[in-house]
């Protein structure tokens, strides 16, 4: 059946049913995190790159490895440091003495998921070159211009502390992510099944079955463009992107691109419950963390003694839900 998903589209009861057997299959190396799997493999079903914050050992590594595994994907990891040239990212022509011509050599953003770990601590020429390369879905190298594998997913992390020695994303920049997600840590009944699994099976490795491949992926996301919105839905969105532009203590709101990463998410998260429809609770499932990195607040926040996150929760619950039938 695999082979004949590139030409066909497949149902949203079968994208139902293999997003939750991804889950189930991702879960068997991420403990506990059901809802931060869910929200990652939404941005990955509606072609949407991933920013994910989070203090160290949390499993972000983990998380984009176990994905590429069980979705059959080429993995790339490209460790950002102060020193990565963009060619380190793109690749290059490389002369060979040997043959005596310039052979190319492609870089690790030639991958389906690539994961630029501590994506701050390189420095902004270098973010630009895979910045570009999201946006664009292709690289150019000496005039020549090469398109990246589809699917192409980006997971970038970065660390909230030790900010020595970092460059932070401009807004600009953090905008051409789809969501910014946070793991969490682990409650303890969680930390102490993660510990019984490791001594159970004698070894770090998790072993993760190969769920799908590249083309069903394709065809699934391609399903997921099918669910259908409502336009009071479609209103919805519009209304909570404006409300977090005119929202008291916001000094810039959330860009277009916010209502269409809505847009996106929503269908996919519709698809992945098995409906091809969206209800507004599809729409508020990702809202948070697609509003987190797009809001700026004014200077004069700290006097109040509000935050970002309880800015945004006012946003989300200002907005009146339509009623849907």
């Amino acid at each position: 059946m695999e082979g004949n998903l590139a030409t066909q589209t497949v149902t949203i009861s079968h994208v139902s049913e293999k997003s939750k057997r991804i889950l189930d299959e991702v879960e068997n190396a991420v403990v506990g995190k059901r809802t931060f799997l869910e929200k990652l493999f939404c941005a990955i079903l509606a072609d949407g790159h991933v920013l994910i914050e989070d203090f160290p050992g949390l499993a972000k590594t983990l998380t984009a490895r176990s994905f590429s595994a069980v979705l059959g994907l080429t993995f790339k990891r490209i460790q950002f440091t102060p020193d990565l040239l963009p060619a380190d990212i793109t690749g290059g022509y490389i002369f060979n003495r040997q043959q005596g011509t310039f052979e190319l050599v492609k870089g690790p953003i030639f991958a389906n998921l690539v994961l630029g770990d501590e994506i701050n601590r390189a420095p902004a020429k270098t973010q630009a070159a895979m910045l570009e390369a999201m946006q664009e879905r292709q690289v150019t190298l000496e005039g020549e211009t090469f398109h990246l594998p589809q699917p192409f997913i980006v997971l970038a992390t970065q660390n909230p502390i030790e900010y020595e020695g970092t460059f932070p994303l401009p807004e600009a920049q953090l905008d051409r992510f789809m969501v910014r997600l946070s793991v969490g840590y682990p409650s303890a009944e969680e930390e102490l099944e993660m510990l019984r699994r490791r001594w159970e099976r004698r070894e770090d490795e998790v072993k993760l079955e190969r769920i799908t491949d590249v083309n069903e992926l394709n065809a699934m996301r391609q399903t997921v463009e099918t669910v259908y919105i409502e336009p009071d839905i479609a209103r919805y969105i519009v209304s909570l992107v404006q409300a977090s532009r005119t929202a008291t203590h916001v000094s810039v709101g959330a860009s277009p691109r916010a209502s269409l990463a809505l847009l996106k998410l929503s269908r996919a998260k519709a698809a992945m419950e098995g409906r091809d429809y969206v209800v507004p609770d599809d729409v508020k499932f990702t809202a948070r963390e697609v509003f987190m990195h797009r809001i700026l607040l004014k200077p004069d926040l700290w006097a109040t003694g509000s935050t970002l996150k309880e800015v945004v929760e006012s946003v989300i619950r200002n907005v009146s839900v339509p009623k849907v039938e």
